[in-house]
């Protein structure tokens, strides 16, 4: 059985919400890894304030429902002057939101940097900035990047929550064309394999890293 016409003629709005999906996933990312590395500098820092800022706002964004922060952040741009701004809401609630988890990963892979290390890096002189971005980051990044890819596949399946203000992401746009053309096994067809066609690379990309990462951990140790 082929595809209904009509269903044909909706591709190119198909095509405009897979777009718009993928640039919410991908500004997510980034708003992930820039809250996630703040929340963790700030536990990790050495004022009390600041850390029991960062906890709270991991316990905040891990323990309320997505749908309640989005609708916080789209009610709550207007009063600094940024309304009327759905896409940009939406980005940042997924940003925020999967950002808390981003800093619970990346504190569990401090693990990774032996004190060894650190007290040979202090007593080189080394700033603690330095430190951070030379040593102890990098090994960081590399232990999570697993679990990192995996958390960014769950935040693509997290982007039709965008739909609630009114961003017409692939679901929406599904959504709307079924409204139309009452062929819905069709179009969530045509919607699963767009979810797909993102998050089915970045799943293998996620195996390979973790098989590699393994394999590296493996020859380290035998070589110790």
């Amino acid at each position: 059985m082929g595809f209904d016409p009509q269903v044909i003629r909706s591709l190119p709005f198909l095509i405009d919400g897979w777009l718009l999906t993928l640039e919410l996933t991908l500004l997510g990312a980034a708003g992930s890894l820039v809250f996630g590395h703040l929340a963790l500098a700030l536990q990790l820092g050495g004022h009390a304030p600041l850390r029991w800022g960062a906890r709270l706002y991991i316990s905040f964004m891990r323990g309320t429902p997505s749908l309640v922060q989005l609708f916080v952040l789209f009610f709550a741009l207007p009063l600094v002057g940024l309304g009327g701004k759905p896409m940009l809401a939406a980005a940042l609630a997924l940003g925020l939101n999967s950002g808390a988890y981003t800093a619970e990963i990346l504190r569990g892979n401090l693990r990774v940097v032996t004190a060894g290390q650190i007290e040979a890096a202090v007593a080189l002189g080394m700033p603690r900035w330095r430190i951070w971005s030379r040593i102890a980051l990098p090994q960081v990044l590399s232990a999570s990047l697993p679990a990192l890819i995996n958390e960014f596949t769950m935040l693509l399946k997290t982007t039709p929550l965008a739909s609630v203000v009114a961003v017409t992401e692939l679901t929406y746009a599904g959504q709307m064309v079924i409204a139309r053309t009452y062929t819905s096994t069709q179009v969530m067809l045509l919607v699963s394999i767009g979810y797909l066609a993102v998050a089915l690379p970045v799943i293998h990309l996620a195996r390979r890293t973790g098989r590699s990462i393994a394999t590296r951990r493996l020859s380290a140790g035998v070589a110790s």
